[in-house]
């Protein structure tokens, strides 16, 4: 026995139409904080210092062949051990500065300065 499913040509403009907003809708991008990088390679960050504006993202990448962490000194953050390939983010909301090292090598240092008056995601030294 043979089905036949017969959509009008109506019908099938208004499944056209949804799929376009539908597709529209998943490709447009989410609004989010903006985004510095760090990365962790041969036993430092890179860059050590950075100087951010309050709401930006920063992202750790581990980009060694040896696990490391980074946690604050003030405790207002800390990431699991990142293998190589990693990541670790942090929003920083409010200015100051935010020193913080690796708990696996602890003469791997780093500040993030978040300034009002910076950049959003200049990652510039101080």
């Amino acid at each position: 026995m043979r089905v036949a499913h017969a959509f009008s040509r109506r019908t099938l403009a208004r499944f056209a139409v949804a799929a376009a907003a539908v597709a529209l809708h998943a490709a447009a991008p989410a609004a989010e904080a903006p985004a510095t990088a760090i990365e962790i390679r041969k036993f430092a960050f890179v860059p050590q210092e950075i100087t951010v504006a309050p709401g930006t993202r920063v992202t750790w990448t581990n980009a060694d062949e040896t696990p490391h962490t980074v946690a604050s000194r003030d405790a207002s953050f800390k990431s699991k051990a990142l293998d190589t390939g990693d990541t670790f983010s942090f929003t920083f909301a409010n200015a100051g500065d935010f020193a913080y090292f690796c708990t696996l090598h602890p003469f791997m240092t780093g500040v993030v300065h978040v300034r009002a008056d910076a950049k959003a995601g200049a990652g510039t030294a101080p």
